[in-house]
């Protein structure tokens, strides 16, 4: 066994605590682990399993990253980059949030919610393959079903990582689905439709991610066209992978249950808004609509207890 020590910085203000429960949402997902001090996950590099252990050092005015490798076969120079690159992303470490206080200080709607989760950046999924499969299973059902059903599809065909008792598991690359069925992914819960969208895209997107590459050449409703020429991806999940995929922050989810929900609280509506009137009440905030998206969240969670 190999482990090694990094520190990453991280752009000021940079609360990990808030960070990591945008991008896991829920206590129940075993990809995305938090123990209220540390997140952990394990990454695959050049088919070996990587655990990753982060923890805040510092203040979140003056922000680094202790980033833990553990590896049984090694860890290679380029592993720890590729590493330190994928957390970087995950986290928005280098994103700039000043900008986006400033817009929202003149908000009456966001003043206190930006207040109260100064410092949470916008998470990212690590791969656009990922991204898509959380966007597919959480389609018309509850956050809760879809995790669920996340968590079978890992401990099923992710790579485990397994050290002293411990067990973990990564999130399935498209190459871990390789010799999956329809079937078997049906057999975890999934539709029978969403299971041939989940085994489709695995056999459309290239092992190193290539596309979000290209993709990031591409306008908002360039790459909404393009994801929703793929079966199972609709409006809904084209704009989901925008922000939590590729990171494009001027994007608002409007057909998101739960968002829609968030926005009748936040704007204390009689009913809850359609797609039109969201893109009415969030257009004032241009180009942050990804970042309210994330603290509306954040706000839900609190509400219901869960930080």
């Amino acid at each position: 066994m190999e482990q090694r020590k990094l520190t990453i910085p991280a752009v000021e203000p940079f609360k990990l605590e808030f960070t990591i429960w945008a991008l896991r949402r829920r206590k129940t997902n075993i990809v995305d682990w938090w123990d209220e001090e540390r997140y952990s996950r394990v990454l695959v590099f050049d088919d070996q399993p990587v655990r990753m252990i982060i923890t805040q050092e510092g203040t979140n005015r003056a922000p680094n990253l202790g980033l833990t490798l553990i590896s049984q076969k090694g860890l290679s120079l380029s592993t720890q980059t590729e590493a330190l690159l994928i957390v970087g992303k995950m986290l928005g470490l280098t994103i700039d949030l000043h900008p986006f206080y400033k817009h929202a200080a003149r908000n009456k709607f966001l003043r206190d919610l930006v207040r109260v989760f100064r410092g949470v950046k916008p998470p990212c999924f690590p791969s656009l393959f990922e991204a898509l499969v959380n966007s597919i299973s959480c389609q018309q059902v509850s956050l809760d079903v879809g995790i669920l059903m996340m968590n079978r599809l890992a401990k099923r065909f992710g790579v485990k990582f397994e050290i002293d008792g411990l067990v973990q598991y990564a999130f399935p690359r498209t190459e871990d689905l390789e010799n999956a069925t329809e079937a078997d992914i049906k057999d975890l819960g999934y539709s029978a439709q969403k299971a041939r969208s989940i085994k489709e895209l695995a056999q459309t997107f290239p092992r190193h991610d290539t596309t979000s590459n290209c993709l990031t050449k591409l306008d908002n409703e360039q790459i909404v066209q393009f994801l929703t020429t793929f079966r199972g991806i609709g409006r809904w999940s084209a704009q989901y992978t925008l922000l939590r995929g590729l990171g494009r922050l001027d994007i608002f989810p409007g057909d998101d249950v739960g968002a829609k929900n968030n926005l009748q609280r936040l704007f204390h509506l009689a009913e809850k808004p359609d797609y039109e009137e969201i893109n009415k009440l969030t257009s004032p905030w241009h180009p942050y609509e990804g970042l309210v998206y994330y603290h509306l969240l954040l706000e839900k969670l609190n509400r219901n207890g869960v930080i």
